[in-house]
């Protein structure tokens, strides 16, 4: 087992946020390397997340975002389970990251079960005649449209959307780390974007 200084628990502390003892268990199990502990948090996180998710979430706030110019604005409701954490600074600023996202991104539809099912027949459609224009065989066809039908997802679904910030993860990862982190479930609830000139 690797010897594990205080130096390093605090080093990766400080990049994730878990507590003390996580980060120490995580690094000896990662035999002190900082970069594999946090691999080894985040998919702890995932499972303490997923523990979570069934947890009744009824608290936490509205952040509403002006973009400069005020000609944008963003109404979003996040959920968490208890008003403690809702004011924690963590929380609040997972509001306005998630807030200047969907002012970015303009999804549709915050989980993919609220795509109605006229949205997703019409995006077949689409997707169909697009393959078969591009002369592709007719047996594929269906497995093409799938896989685009995930890009359609990722475009116009909050959660399965890259984040702005860090595309390497999507707004879902970003939820599952702080759940992870502030040991609460956290939800969108809803979301509201305004541009001057648009139907909502």
């Amino acid at each position: 087992m690797a010897d594990i200084s205080a130096q390093l628990v605090k080093q990766l502390r400080d990049k994730t946020g878990v507590g003390f003892m996580e980060c120490k268990k995580a690094l000896v199990e990662a035999n002190g390397d900082v970069a594999e502990a946090e691999v080894v948090l985040r998919k702890r996180g995932v499972s303490v997340a997923a523990k979570k998710a069934g947890r009744e979430a009824n608290e936490g706030l509205i952040e509403a975002y002006i973009h400069p110019g005020a000609k944008l604005g963003v109404l979003l409701e996040l959920n968490c389970e208890s008003d403690f954490v809702a004011r924690t600074d963590q929380f609040q600023e997972l509001a306005r990251d998630i807030a200047m996202h969907v002012a970015a991104t303009a999804p549709r539809f915050v989980r993919r079960e609220e795509v109605d099912e006229a949205a997703m027949e019409k995006e077949r459609e689409i997707q169909r005649a697009r393959a078969l224009a591009e002369g592709k065989p007719e047996k594929i066809v269906d497995k093409i449209v799938e896989g685009r039908m995930s890009k359609f997802y990722e475009e116009v679904v909050l959660l399965e959307q890259p984040f702005v910030k860090d595309n390497s993860k999507t707004v879902q990862d970003l939820l599952t780390e702080t759940i992870a982190k502030l040991g609460e479930n956290i939800t969108v609830g809803r979301v509201v974007r305004y541009k001057i000139g648009e139907e909502s």
